[in-house]
This record gives structure tokens, sequence and C-alpha cells, in this order.
């Protein structure tokens, strides 16, 4: 992989089209990817843009800034639908804010009942607008997830005959496999604007439905997912989703290329959310703590390990492993603040142990930055038991603040986390092969051990994971050998 860092490449076109994109629209990892990794390319020296909706959960003070730039009609197929552009420069890279507020001013991103038109829509309108971008061409249209997967087989069955798009490549990146589009048989006609010859095993059919996702792993010039690891364990049957057949197929053209964070953003020196930056980490380290747990309701007690959990509250974060073995966590000296919100038969679990263990839990259902970075700031450990992670933001986001991730051996984690050695000292965390939750309390009893017994080693293990590297440096320059691999 060569090194990008200093080189400009002015001649390289690229558009991202993703559903959500930081700091307009975050509802996970896949917004925080679509801003910083956007924002790392443009550095680089990449002419990147991007295309995203106009969500009505967009701040007032970004609307005031967008400037107009056309309005069209987009068919959805046999209707026609309006189509505004919004733009606006952010850190250097141009924004196209597709405008529908029938499809877009919604009170929810996604989960609505007509999100197979809304992002059928979407998909062809971002298409569409770029006949409208001046004096840009893009060479290759990186989508990403399902809300965009109808893009590259739109692009050869719509658009291929024209000039301007026959040249045109694009890449598909799955940041989460388990979400993919399944819609019923009627879509494909009545909204994609597909014939019945695409309802078949080698088309779109999926079960009796149609996968959206489907038709970029049929239709990309690539795929990549969000960790090595990942990409290899989605071609196995337990992670594959039901499309592990069809990933194996596609393996010439599936790489994994783990995701980086903002180092700009969670920066423990300057980050304004924090009550002491960390120019002394152990004073800052302590001062963080001591404010988290005032905050959250827990008594301020120095000496307790204070374990933090920020998630969706989903099956696929091992909030089922947690519950079995919470009563055994809570026999430790520890604390455990969880934020995050989710399916209700978690949110309810985790209600009646923060009601019996009052002094022992701090729950808070919502989304909260803020929060967020305070408990990444002020936790000792923190716990990520996957089912499966496709990459896992969170436990990079955790160790830039010396708090050590005690995570399951999969996908992301596995890629980013290396298990604290005692023979050599190596390692940055905490780790457990098995989705079993005695293998859970284990890997947490021994870090709250060593963290109870030994300062000396825990300072070790923290300063290993201050010293982990997960910058966007790597992860962007193997981004752009796959673009100029397809230019």
């Amino acid at each position: 992989m060569s090194d990008l860092k200093f080189e400009r490449r002015d001649g390289m076109k690229i558009v991202f089209v993703i559903a959500e994109a930081e700091p307009f629209v975050k509802t996970g990892g896949l917004g925080e990817v679509g801003g910083s990794l956007a924002a790392f390319l443009y550095k680089q020296g990449v002419d990147v843009r991007v295309i995203m909706p106009k969500h009505s959960a967009i701040a007032e003070h970004f609307r005031r800034d967008f400037k107009h730039l056309a309005h069209f009609e987009v068919p959805v197929a046999w209707r026609r639908q309006y189509c505004g552009i919004d733009w606006m420069v952010y850190q250097g890279v141009p924004y196209y804010f597709i405008d529908n507020e029938y499809y877009f001013s919604r009170p929810k991103i996604y989960g609505e009942y007509d999100d197979a038109e809304r992002f059928a829509f979407f998909s062809r309108a971002a298409l569409e607008s770029l006949n409208y971008i001046p004096e840009f061409k893009p060479d290759i249209i990186h989508c990403h997830d399902w809300h965009t997967a109808l893009i590259p087989l739109m692009l050869k069955e719509f658009y291929s005959q024209e000039p301007f798009f026959a040249s045109i490549k694009t890449i598909f990146t799955i940041h989460n496999l388990k979400y993919q589009g399944i819609f019923p048989e009627e879509v494909l006609g009545d909204i994609v604007g597909l014939g019945r010859e695409y309802f078949t095993e080698d088309g779109l059919e999926f079960h009796g439905a149609v996968n959206y996702m489907k038709a970029a792993l049929l239709a990309a010039d690539r795929i990549t997912t969000v960790s090595p690891t990942y990409a290899e364990e989605i071609k196995d049957p337990y992670y594959g989703e039901k499309l592990d057949g069809l990933l194996r197929k596609k393996s010439e053209c599936l790489l994994g290329i783990l995701n980086g964070i903002d180092y700009e953003l969670y920066d423990p020196l300057m980050d304004p959310y924090l009550v002491m930056p960390y120019h002394d980490i152990p004073l800052a380290k302590e001062e963080n703590k001591k404010y988290l747990q005032s905050i959250v309701g827990l008594p301020v007690q120095a000496d307790k390990a204070v374990l933090g959990m920020v998630s969706r509250l989903v099956n696929q974060k091992g909030l089922d492993l947690l519950a079995h073995v919470m009563e055994e966590i809570f026999e430790l000296d520890v604390q455990l603040v969880i934020l995050g919100t989710g399916e209700t038969q978690y949110e309810e679990m985790l209600r009646y142990f923060a009601a019996k263990y009052p002094k022992k839990l701090a729950l808070r259902l919502a989304f909260s930055d803020k929060l967020a970075h305070e408990i990444y700031a002020g936790a000792d450990i923190l716990l990520m038991p996957s089912r499966f992670e496709p990459c896992g933001i969170s436990q990079m986001n955790a160790m830039r603040y010396g708090t050590i991730p005690v995570v399951r051996e999969t996908g992301g984690l596995k890629d980013t986390i290396m298990a604290y050695n005692e023979m050599t000292g190596a390692g940055n965390g905490f780790s457990f092969p098995n989705y079993n939750a005695h293998e859970l309390l284990f890997a947490i009893q021994r870090a709250v051990k060593i963290y109870q017994a030994d300062k000396l080693v825990w300072g070790n293990i923290r300063q290993n994971a201050l010293m982990s590297d997960f910058g966007w440096d790597r992860s962007a320059s193997a981004y752009i050998d796959i673009y100029e691999s397809l230019s």
C-alpha cells in the first residue's frame, strides 16, 4: 500500500452516495464514516463529493448556508417525482442534498413504511443529479449500504447508453450485512422500474421478496466491507445472512478495509466535552471518571472500576450475554454506565437491573454524542460483547481516551483489539472467542482484577491502547488504491 499522506491526486473524481453523514445527520457508524472518510480523502487530494438526502433532521444552522443548485423530475417506475438539489461546502467537501419533502421530511431517518420507495427515489435522484453538478463527472460512484444499493444496477440498466455515464464505475461498501433492504415482490416493477426478468435467484429475488443489497452485489465493480475479518466472515453461513453463497462467488472483487475514526473529533487534548483534557493522563482519567459518576447519579468513588457501554440495544450487540451474567458482574466492585436505545426487550431488561442496582448501574436510554464522549473519557473499561461486528467504532473511540475494551473476537473487534498477554506485556484490551455469557464474564473478571491489583500493568495496557493507530491514513489509502484500480 502506497504512502499517500502528502501526495496530491487532483485528477481523481469520486462521489459518495450515502443516507447519512456527520455532522449533518448521524445515527451511528455509517454517519461517522460518511463524514470523516470524505474529509480525509479530500485532504489526500481526491476531488470527492457527497450526495445525501435533505433530511428534516439536518440542523437549521446548516440549512441557512445551503444554496439551491437545480430542480428537476425523477422517474420512480411509472411516476415522476420532484427533486431539488441544495448544496454547501463543509471541510472542503461539497455536499449535495436531495430535496423532496414527501420522502425526507420525516421524524425518522429509517424505518418508515415506504422505505422501499424513499430509497429507490434517492438512488435514482443521485444518478440524475450528476447531470446538474457543474464541471464534475465522477470516475467512480461509491455507494454505502442498502439504501444506495440499487445505484450500480440502475446505472447499467437505465444509463449505460448515455455518453456521460458510460465510463462511470461503482464501488459498494457493506457496513452491516444484516440490513439488506428486503421488500415485497411488487416493489420490483412498481417502484424500482425493473422487469420480471430480474425476479430470479440470479437477480433480485430473495426468498420470495426483493433484496436491494443483491442489486449492488451483482452489479458493482468492487465490493468492500469495513474490516478484513468481516470480509471473510460473511462468506460463512453463520455470518452471511443468507447471502454467503453470492459473496463467495464474488470473492475476487470483495475486500475488507478497516474503518478509521476522526482524530480531530475524538481528541483527548481538545475534546470540549471533557472536564479535564488529557495533558496529565492519570489525573485527567480520574477527574473525568469522577465527573461521569456524578452526572449519571452513581456514587463518586475513584477506586471502583467503571464499565461503560455505548451501543444500539439490539440483538447484534450481545445484550443477551450481558443479561445472563449481570448478577455476577455486580458481585464485582464495579459500576456500569450504559448509553443507547434499541429493542424493547433489552431496554426493559436494563431498566430492571438499573432499578435493582441503582448504585451500580446508570442507564440512559438516549442518543447523546456528549455523554458518549464523557463515557469514553470517564470509564475504565468498555464492553462490546457483540454477536457480530462489521467494524465497530466505539472500541477505537474508547482507546483514544485510554479506556480498555473487552470484546468478542469477531469482525472489526478482532482486527483492532489484541488481547493482553501477561508474558510479553503486549495487548490493548481483553477478548473472548466464543459467543458465550461466561466467557464474557471471565474476560470482565480478568480485566477488573488487573485494574484493581496491578496499577502498573493496567497503566501499560492503557498506554498500548493510547498508542494504537486508528486514524484514516491507511484506510483512506486503501480506498484510493481501489479507486485507481478502476479508473
